[in-house]
Protein backbone atom coordinates (compact mmCIF):
# COMPACT_ATOMS: atom_id res chain seq x y z
CA UNK A 1 0.00 0.00 0.00
CA UNK A 2 1.36 3.29 -0.99
CA UNK A 3 1.01 6.28 2.37
CA UNK A 4 1.00 9.99 1.48
CA UNK A 5 3.02 11.68 4.28
CA UNK A 6 2.68 15.33 4.68
CA UNK A 7 3.35 18.53 6.79
CA UNK A 8 7.20 16.69 7.01
CA UNK A 9 9.92 18.75 8.48
CA UNK A 10 12.04 19.88 5.55
CA UNK A 11 15.16 18.65 7.08
CA UNK A 12 13.96 14.73 5.77
CA UNK A 13 15.28 12.94 3.01
CA UNK A 14 14.47 9.98 1.36
CA UNK A 15 16.78 7.93 3.71
CA UNK A 16 15.34 9.59 6.81
CA UNK A 17 11.78 9.20 5.64
CA UNK A 18 12.14 5.18 5.00
CA UNK A 19 14.17 5.30 8.51
CA UNK A 20 10.88 6.75 10.31
CA UNK A 21 8.63 3.86 8.80
CA UNK A 22 11.08 0.88 8.94
CA UNK A 23 10.04 -0.04 12.32
CA UNK A 24 6.17 -1.07 10.73
CA UNK A 25 7.70 -2.96 8.03
CA UNK A 26 9.38 -3.94 5.12
CA UNK A 27 9.49 -0.65 3.38
CA UNK A 28 9.69 -0.91 -0.40
CA UNK A 29 9.91 2.90 -1.54
CA UNK A 30 10.24 6.52 0.39
CA UNK A 31 10.77 9.36 -1.23
CA UNK A 32 10.38 12.96 -0.29
CA UNK A 33 8.72 14.96 -3.53
CA UNK A 34 11.17 18.21 -3.97
CA UNK A 35 11.21 20.81 -5.99
CA UNK A 36 13.01 20.34 -9.66
CA UNK A 37 14.24 23.92 -10.18
CA UNK A 38 16.11 23.91 -6.46
CA UNK A 39 16.12 20.84 -4.77
CA UNK A 40 14.10 21.52 -1.60
CA UNK A 41 11.66 19.34 0.07
CA UNK A 42 8.06 20.46 -0.94
CA UNK A 43 7.03 19.14 2.69
CA UNK A 44 5.54 15.83 1.54
CA UNK A 45 6.46 12.29 0.62
CA UNK A 46 4.99 8.23 -0.35
CA UNK A 47 5.87 5.88 1.53
CA UNK A 48 5.45 2.02 -0.14
CA UNK A 49 4.32 -0.84 2.61
CA UNK A 50 3.00 -4.43 2.86
CA UNK A 51 -1.07 -3.06 3.58
CA UNK A 52 -0.74 -4.60 7.47
CA UNK A 53 2.26 -2.85 8.17
CA UNK A 54 0.55 0.18 6.29
CA UNK A 55 -2.44 0.19 8.41
CA UNK A 56 -0.53 0.33 11.57
CA UNK A 57 1.82 2.67 10.35
CA UNK A 58 -1.20 4.85 9.47
CA UNK A 59 -2.80 4.06 13.19
CA UNK A 60 0.91 5.05 14.62
CA UNK A 61 2.09 7.93 12.54
CA UNK A 62 -0.84 9.96 12.07
CA UNK A 63 -0.35 12.97 13.84
CA UNK A 64 3.12 11.75 15.73
CA UNK A 65 4.96 14.79 15.94
CA UNK A 66 8.33 14.79 14.41
CA UNK A 67 10.86 17.39 14.85
CA UNK A 68 8.08 19.55 16.09
CA UNK A 69 5.55 19.36 13.16
CA UNK A 70 2.87 16.86 13.20
CA UNK A 71 2.33 14.39 10.23
CA UNK A 72 -0.24 13.25 8.10
CA UNK A 73 -0.26 10.01 7.38
CA UNK A 74 -2.87 8.10 5.18
CA UNK A 75 -3.29 5.93 2.38
CA UNK A 76 -2.03 7.99 -0.99
CA UNK A 77 -5.27 8.65 -3.76
CA UNK A 78 -4.45 8.45 -7.53
CA UNK A 79 -3.92 11.78 -8.54
CA UNK A 80 -7.19 13.53 -10.05
CA UNK A 81 -6.69 15.56 -13.57
CA UNK A 82 -7.31 18.98 -11.60
CA UNK A 83 -4.02 18.05 -9.69
CA UNK A 84 -2.48 16.90 -12.15
CA UNK A 85 -2.95 20.63 -14.26
CA UNK A 86 -1.57 22.30 -11.27
CA UNK A 87 1.63 20.14 -11.01
CA UNK A 88 2.31 21.54 -13.90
Amino acid sequence: MKLYVGNLPWAINDAKLKELFAPYGDVQEATVIVNKFNKRSKGFGFVTLPDAAAEKAIAEMNNKEVEGRALTVNEARPMNNDMKAEAQ
